[in-house]
């Protein structure tokens, strides 16, 4: 079956699509669900348990509390209150803590911690999953069961201020509501003074009964300039000063009506050492949770350390607190010191129930429930349960009563212990086999393409696909069958449901022939490159050349690092796979150099040109027939340069530097931004550079870089883009020093700090221009097709647009990694991919390269945490979703960015600069006519004799050669 190389490269495209697709459908866990819905009234509750009577408590217990304040601090993690900060910035707070009557504990978020499923977690009791984290960015209406949904069926009253997540998730739930913009990370007053503002009136106010406040200045300071930050200990003065008018004021309101009510300081989430959020560090996870109310007993001078609980539990002790059903999905249990000073009969009915919940969710989501720990704890507790209310009803108050309550009241807490970590391991259950099929389908369309790579990646190339003979092969057949049954054998003996298993069998049939397919054309490729030596090329014109170190080592270390994501640990440590392969290349180039310059082919050393094959080796490499395609292939033993040749071009010793050079930047590089789970913690540059103590150093350090940048763009722009590009990068100094980041001269410091807009703004001006320009000169060239020197000009503009761009978005302390990325740019293009001829495949797996390291050098990793999302408001006054979305994406991924797009400008300005020789020549003193030649010119020096012109592409005729040309 003959492809072009484009039908072929859309065919694997598209079938990774759907490889991918089954296996992200496996990867992500199985939620934990009850089967029953909602309903819109409150449901019965289920009985009391009872031995050999009938109990007369059928019904919900009463409220434990009138009233509810839920006070949500974004980012609040937990030694913000209980450690030093807490005792420094919130007095009263701590108070409360140590000797008021409150019960403190430190309440575990699971991953993603970011807002929304955060709250799904405090309101469901539920865990909710990765693929939140993307709908995060627009929030759903949440349709599981929840505490607020219970509380509307209960005629409670609500009222809400604050994000305006929560409006997303419960509409229509609140009677009275403002909701606040939580992406626009640069407004950290405004934001929780409209919050604020409500409360006065609010509180004097009893017509309600739920009244939840979620601040978001915490988050946004973290967001902008981290933990440290001397914002920090303002702003959390200020949500102390806050809690202690609400605690006033629920205290008055109790005198009135005599009633407890319930004031609850939480986090939803904690902060990274960076100021963000989203994976599993102990900071991120780690939140205070407070529960203050007159009803909790408290000896005076007694400190309870806090406990550490789940942050699940809050929905259900929420639900006991309001007299309301504990949510169906929740695996949360009850915060057991809420209700411990209740008689004992209550306090069993509170346990019953919540255990009750947690066994029937198990039930309907493990098949094999009766043998779990949990649900035979349950059940011992349940039927210990029954004999003490017998004896209960029966009026028997003696000291076996109280020693069977003690028992009862010990059995359900350890059921609830067990229970609920049983559902929360439920949740992280992966469906295998659809993860395998997905992985499978991948790596069969990576090895056909590898095996491709060489051919595919010309235009005009057709590829001769093996796939009509194995299709009706028996090695076809015996595949599929093999499939069908493994497939059959999973579904039928799989204790859990598996996505493919749910699929119609037309479906999966059409899974596996497709599985079986790729396998058949792979082995018969394989075969068949071992037979003849040839590939999927149809009708190759040459044979095949030796591999050098370098194309090894470029193809080795990419289908190395595609296997190493298989593991978690090498996932989670990405960055050290790429700093491995970005140092083993610069040590295989520097091999390369010194081979090059100092040993020639036979191992001798070289002292002239080296030169080319004449006549007879051009005349082999032209075509005979116009109407097929061919490409001379390099020699890769003969690409290297001579010494005297690159003395020619550039020093002999800079090109031998040339590799060291960028190995001893990639490793200053490392030093700046300490990545990764295990090494993040780790002291760096950046934190040195980035206290308040060293600023003039990071002032210093900016301003360096943005010369250095200057330096190594200009060259390459026109001189309207080099004033904008000079013009744009003062104005990013001007930036950071109007948000107090860094410092002129002349500036006092935190003085006149303001958040930069207009400075921003000034920046973008220049960042659009420039790119106004480069995209113009790309049209110019279009429309004229030999402009070639225009559309390099452009592209390279549109590449210092970017840069800028960058500029602005990159952290002070990150410019430096901006300023080294031009820098080994250059030094790879001028000292090493120029003089020793590397070709567009090795330049382009470099390009990738180096842009997946510069990933990892801005101090990024797989962790969700190290996106700065403060790039996306650089600028902005309102949050605009389509804006700042771009900006957050482009500030995350600025090094794969940049590499690319210096890709493409390398790899168009080196074929402009053989396609700009005027005319189609070909020069050769003393030589024949040579017949049809190939397009695409390139221009050899033969000894130091004369020239050759060769052009590769459309074929022409050569029916009178030119004089000879001038050197």
């Amino acid at each position: 079956m003959r492809l072009g190389s484009g039908a072929f490269a859309a065919s694997c495209v598209a079938i990774e699509v759907i490889g991918f697709a089954i296996f992200i459908r496996g990867f992500f866990p199985a939620p934990v669900r009850s089967s029953a819905r909602p309903e819109h009234g409150v449901e019965t509750p289920a009985p009391e348990p009872v031995a050999g009577a009938s109990s007369n408590w059928t019904k919900l217990p009463s409220p434990l509390f009138s009233k509810v304040v839920i006070m949500l601090i974004d980012a609040l993690r937990d030694d913000f209150v209980f450690g030093s900060e807490g005792v420094k910035y919130m007095p009263y707070t701590t108070y409360l803590v140590e000797k008021g009557a409150s019960h403190s504990f430190v309440a575990e978020a699971k991953p993603p911690t970011v807002t929304m499923p955060r709250i799904k977690a405090l309101m469901t009791g539920s865990l909710p999953g990765f693929v939140d984290v993307i709908r995060n960015l627009n929030s759903p209406v949440l349709l599981e069961d929840n505490v607020i949904r219970q509380a509307k069926a209960a005629g409670k009253r609500m009222i809400f201020y604050g994000d305006e997540t929560w409006l997303k998730l419960f509409p229509k739930h609140f009677v009275e509501y403002d909701g606040t913009t939580s992406f626009f990370v640069s407004d950290y007053i405004e934001v929780d003074n409209n919050v604020t503002r409500h409360l006065d009136k609010v509180l004097k106010r009893g017509d309600w009964d739920v009244l939840i406040l979620h601040y978001l200045g915490l988050d946004h300071i973290g967001h902008i300039s981290g933990p440290n930050s001397p914002l920090i200990g303002h702003k959390l003065n200020e949500m102390d000063s806050i809690l202690m008018k609400i605690h006033t004021s629920l205290l008055s309101k109790e005198r009135e009506t005599l009633s407890p009510s319930l004031l609850v300081l939480c986090g939803d989430h904690g902060m990274s050492e960076s100021g963000s959020h989203g994976a599993s560090s102990t900071e991120e996870v780690s939140t205070p949770l407070i529960l203050i109310s007159s009803a909790f007993e408290r000896k005076p001078g007694a400190i309870r350390h806090p406990k550490h609980v789940q942050q699940t539990d809050l929905a259900a002790t929420l639900a006991i607190g309001l007299g309301l059903p504990i949510p169906k999905d929740s695996v949360g249990s009850l915060l057991f010191p809420v209700i411990e000073g209740k008689p004992m009969r209550e306090q069993l009915r509170f346990l019953h129930l919540n255990t009750l919940q947690l066994s029937k969710l198990l039930q309907e989501n493990v098949p094999s429930y009766e043998k779990d720990p949990g649900f035979e704890q349950f059940k011992m507790a349940e039927r210990l349960h029954g004999n003490w209310v017998r004896l209960h009803l029966e009026e028997n108050h003696s000291d076996v009563l109280l020693g069977l309550g003690t028992k009862v009241l010990r059995q359900y807490l350890g059921a609830l212990k067990t229970l609920s970590l049983a559902l929360s391991t439920q949740v992280a259950h992966y469906d295998i086999y659809s993860m395998a099929v997905g992985t499978v389908m991948v790596l069969e369309v990576l090895t056909l393409f590898l095996l491709s790579t060489p051919h595919v990646l010309c235009r005009k190339a057709e590829l001769d696909v093996p796939l009509l003979s194995p299709v009706f092969s028996l090695l076809f057949y015996l595949i599929f069958l093999v499939l069908s049954a493994i497939h059959v054998l999973v579904c039928t003996s799989s204790e859990s449901s598996c996505y493919l298993c749910s699929l119609p069998w037309l479906a999966v049939g059409g899974v596996m022939v497709l599985v079986s397919a790729l396998l058949c054309v792979i082995v018969s490729a394989l075969i068949r490159m071992v037979i003849d030596g040839t590939l999927l090329k149809k009708s190759a014109a040459y044979p095949s050349s030796g591999w050098s170190e370098v194309d090894v080592l470029l193809l080795l270390g990419t289908v190395g690092h595609v296997l190493s994501l298989g593991a978690s640990s090498f996932v989670e440590e990405e960055h050290q796979t790429w700093y491995f392969l970005v140092n083993t290349l610069c040590l295989a180039l520097s091999q390369e150099t010194c081979r090059s310059c100092f040993v020639g082919d036979d191992c001798e050393p070289q002292r002239r040109f080296h030169v080319e094959q004449g006549c007879v080796d051009i005349l082999a490499c032209t075509l005979k027939d116009s109407t097929s395609y061919s490409t001379p292939k390099p020699d890769r033993t003969r690409k290297g340069v001579s010494l005297s040749e690159a003395q020619g071009s550039c020093k002999w010793w800079t090109v031998l530097a040339s590799p060291w050079l960028v190995l001893i930047c990639c490793r200053l590089l490392r030093s700046l931004n300490q990545t990764g789970v295990q090494g993040a913690h780790r002291p760096d540059l950046s934190h040195w550079l980035t206290s308040s103590d060293h600023k003039v150093q990071l002032s210093g350090l900016a301003a360096l870089s943005l010369a250095v940048i200057f330096m190594l763009v200009q060259k390459g722009c026109s001189l309207v883009s080099k004033a904008a590009l000079a013009l744009g990068l003062l104005g990013v100094f001007c930036y950071r020093a109007a948000t107090g980041i860094v410092l002129f001269p002349w500036q006092p410091d935190n003085k006149g700090i303001s958040k930069g807009i207009i400075e921003a703004r000034f920046v973008y001006v220049f960042v659009l221009g420039i790119l106004f320009t480069g995209t113009k000169d790309l049209l110019k060239a279009q429309v004229i097709a030999t402009d070639f020197k225009t559309k390099t000009i452009g592209l390279w503009e549109i590449h210092s647009g970017l840069v800028l761009l960058a500029a602005l978005l990159l952290r002070p302390h990150n410019l430096p990694v901006l300023a080294f990325s031009l820098l080994i740019q250059t030094i790879m293009t001028k000292f090493i991919w120029k003089p020793l001829r590397h070709d567009a495949a090795e330049i382009t797996v470099m390009h990738y390269w180096f842009g997946q390291a510069f990933f990892y050098f801005q101090g990024n990793s797989n962790n969700i945490a190290t996106i700065d999302i403060s790039a996306g408001f650089v600028g902005l006054d309102t949050y605009m979703e389509v804006p700042a979305a771009f900006l957050t994406v482009f500030g995350t991924y600025v090094g794969p960015v940049l590499w690319a797009s210096h890709l493409v400008h390398f790899l168009s300005s080196e074929e402009s600069k053989y396609m700009s020789t005027h005319g189609l020549l070909c020069a050769w003193p003393y030589c024949p006519r040579l017949g049809h030649f190939p397009s695409s010119l390139y221009l050899t020096e033969i000894s130091e004799a004369g020239w050759f012109y060769y052009w590769r592409g459309r074929m022409f005729s050569m029916e009178a050669l030119g004089p000879e040309p001038q050197r």
